[in-house]
């Protein structure tokens, strides 16, 4: 029996890049997955296809206020018991100084997207979580929710630094009920948005700059997910995990 038999997990941006990549490894553990997609319907077949069983895909729009909330309720109602939830879904999108009508959609997208729907998740988590005898909480963060992100993207790295106190907030707050919550803080990792970077600036550029000398496969982030997702550590539990090949130490 693998570690996570008989779990059902909750992953948002499922479908794509780090999202695919987590649904893996969590069917490799054997848990029961309910994947979320936003627009991409192509890409939610093709992913059900490689794994006709123990996943279910729902659609929800998280940059609507609702989208969260909405999600939430049809996972429940689909999958009657929830064990895990993982944050995985973001945008990044650019807030540039200069112009402030971007500035201002750039803000409203990135905070509504990257920290009030899985805010709103991880409230109806808990909520659930503390009826069940606790649950298990995954958030991803970025390298951005330390250092900061570049001029272009400063409303990035705020919401994804607001999204590592509330993971803290949750784990402090909450571990007396057995929910537990942990943060991830990747780097690079081998996207397609990274991938469009790398094309542009050719990937020696990227890659001499990272001790490792590779951008981090979205596999090493998926592992990690599937891990916590155990319950193997709850001790480490308000825990940062960065995950950026020691391009960002602490």
């Amino acid at each position: 029996m693998t570690s996570l038999t008989g779990k059902t997990v909750l992953v948002t941006g499922a479908t794509k890049g780090i999202g695919s990549e987590i649904v893996k490894a969590l069917h490799e553990e054997g848990a029961d997955i309910i994947g979320h997609y936003g627009r991409d319907r192509q890409s939610a077949e093709q992913l059900l296809a490689r794994y006709p069983q123990r996943l279910r895909l729902i659609q929800s729009d998280l940059s609507h206020p609702e989208g969260a909330g909405q999600l939430w309720q049809q996972a429940a109602e689909q999958a009657g018991n929830i064990d895990v939830l993982v944050n995985n879904a973001g945008v990044y999108a650019a807030s540039p100084v200069a112009d402030a009508a971007a500035w201002d959609a750039g803000w409203e997208s990135n905070l509504q997207v990257n920290l009030k729907a899985p805010a709103d998740l991880c409230r109806l988590a808990i909520a659930h979580f503390s009826t069940r005898g606790g649950g298990i909480i995954i958030n991803m963060a970025s390298r951005s929710s330390h250092r900061g992100d570049g001029p272009e993207h400063l409303a990035y790295g705020a919401a994804k630094g607001g999204l590592l106190a509330l993971t803290k907030g949750i784990a402090r707050g909450y571990g007396h009920q057995n929910i537990l919550a942990y943060a991830l803080a990747p780097g690079w990792v081998r996207t397609a948005m990274a991938e469009e970077h790398i094309a542009n600036v050719g990937e020696e550029a990227v890659t001499a700059a990272l001790p490792l000398r590779e951008v981090t496969p979205p596999s090493d982030v998926a592992a990690m997910i599937a891990f916590l997702a155990s319950g193997r550590c709850r001790h480490a539990t308000g825990s940062t995990i960065d995950i950026t090949g020691a391009d960002y130490v602490r």
